[in-house]
C-alpha cells in the first residue's frame, strides 16, 4: 500500500525538499526519518527559531506636505503587500535607517525642521519604537548602513552645513548617543549607502551638484572615508543595497528620472558595473534587502512625477531587471528601509 493511500488520498508521497529553512518555508510530503534528520543536521530543515527575513520600512504616507511614523513590514523572501508593524516616537520624512538581526533603527529626518532622533524596534515583534538616543546633531537627507553591531549614519543636511561630511554611529544593542566616526571624503547630502560585514559604502549625493563619487569605510574602526570608485554618472536621490559579497545602488536622478541599478563587489575597489533596470524611472525611494533580494520602495516616478507606492526587487547575486514585488501601505517619498537580515550580516 503506498503512503498516498495510506493517508487517505491528503498528503503527496512525494515529499517535496523545503525552499529554506525559515519558519515559513513548507517541506510537505511524506519524509523518512533518516532523511528528514540529515536535512535538519545541516541546517536546512525548516525552524520556528529561524523567522523569515522581515524588512521594516518607515515613514510610509510620507508625501512632502505629510509627515508620518507609520512602520509597515514585509517578508522579503516572498512578494507581496506591505503590512503594518507599529510606530516611531516622531512623525517624520527624509530619514535614513539601519538594522542588525534583532533590531531596526531609524534616525534623523525632517518634520517642520530637522531632527536628531535615533529609535528602534525589535524586528521579530510588531509593536511600536522605542527611544534610543541622539545623533551629535539634527539632519535630514542623510543614509545609513550597519553591520550586527555598529550602526554608521552620514548625516547628509544637518543644521550647521547643507553639505555635511559628518559620520556618527552607534552600539545597535546598547541605546544612547551617538559617536563621531569620521568623515565621508566630501560633504554631501542624499546619498545611498549599504554595506557587507566588514565594509560599508556610500555613493553619489548632492553638494551643489550631482556626485558620482563612492567613499567607502570600515565599520569597525572609526576613521575617515576612502576613495572607492565611481558611479557610472552623477546622481542623487538614489538608494543601495547589498549581500555580503556585492553592493547594488539604484541611481534615483542623473540628469533625469533613472531607471539604473549598478553594482560593485564590495571587497574590491573600483568602478561600477551595469546591474539592469527598475521597472519604471523614479527617485526619492526607499531600499531594504535580505543577502539575496533586494527591494526598491516608493519614491517619485517619471510618470508625472507622482509619488507612487510601488515596489521592485532583484536577486542580488544575478544581474538583470526588477520585477514587481507588491505595494505600500500608502505612496511614500523619503522613507527608509532596514531589515535583520542584509548584507553586514553574516549569511
Amino acid at each position: 500500500m503506498s503512503y498516498k493511500q495510506m493517508t487517505g488520498n491528503i498528503i503527496s508521497a512525494t515529499k517535496v525538499e523545503p525552499a529554506g529553512k525559515v519558519v515559513n518555508s513548507a517541506a510537505s510530503g511524506v519524509w523518512n526519518l533518516q532523511d528528514a534528520y540529515d536535512y535538519t543536521r545541516g541546517g536546512n530543515w525548516p525552524n520556528a527559531a529561524n523567522a523569515a527575513p522581515s524588512g521594516l520600512i518607515a515613514g510610509v504616507g510620507a508625501t512632502g506636505g505629510s509627515y508620518t511614523n507609520v512602520i509597515d513590514f514585509i517578508v522579503i523572501a516572498t512578494t507581496g503587500n506591505s503590512t503594518d508593524f507599529g510606530d516611531r516616537t516622531v512623525s517624520t520624512w527624509r530619514l535614513s535607517a539601519f538594522g542588525s538581526s534583532t533590531r531596526g533603527m531609524f534616525n534623523g529626518g525632517q518634520t517642520d525642521d530637522r531632527l536628531d532622533t535615533i529609535d528602534f524596534v525589535t524586528i521579530a515583534s510588531t509593536g511600536n519604537a522605542t527611544d534610543f538616543g541622539d545623533q551629535s546633531t539634527v539632519s535630514r537627507f542623510g543614509t545609513s548602513l550597519s553591520n550586527n553591531v555598529r550602526g554608521v549614519m552620514a548625516l547628509g543636511d544637518t543644521d550647521a552645513s547643507v553639505n555635511s561630511d559628518v559620520m556618527d554611529y552607534v552600539t545597535i544593542a546598547s541605546t544612547g548617543n551617538a559617536t563621531d566616526f569620521g568623515n565621508l571624503s566630501l560633504g554631501r547630502f542624499s546619498l545611498a549607502g549599504c554595506a557587507s560585514t566588514t565594509r560599508g559604502l556610500f555613493a553619489g549625493g548632492y553638494n551643489s551638484g550631482n556626485k558620482n563619487i563612492i567613499d567607502y569605510i570600515t565599520i569597525g574602526s572609526t576613521g575617515n572615508a576612502t576613495d572607492f570608485g565611481d558611479l557610472s554618472a552623477t546622481s542623487n536621490n538614489s538608494s543601495g543595497c547589498a549581500s555580503n559579497t556585492r553592493g547594488l545602488f539604484a541611481l534615483g536622478y542623473t540628469s533625469t528620472y533613472s531607471d539604473t541599478i549598478e553594482y560593485v563587489t564590495i571587497a574590491n575597489t573600483g568602478n561600477v558595473t551595469d546591474f539592469g533596470n527598475l521597472t519604471e524611472a523614479k527617485h526619492n525611494m526607499l531600499s531594504v534587502c535580505s543577502n539575496l533580494r533586494g527591494i526598491f520602495a516608493g519614491g517619485s516616478s517619471s510618470s508625472g512625477n507622482a509619488t507612487i507606492a510601488t515596489m521592485d526587487y532583484v536577486t542580488i547575486a544575478s544581474a538583470g531587471n526588477a520585477s514587481d514585488f507588491g505595494d505600500l501601505s500608502a505612496v511614500t517619498l523619503n522613507g527608509a528601509g532596514c531589515s535583520g537580515s542584509h548584507g553586514g550580516i553574516a549569511a
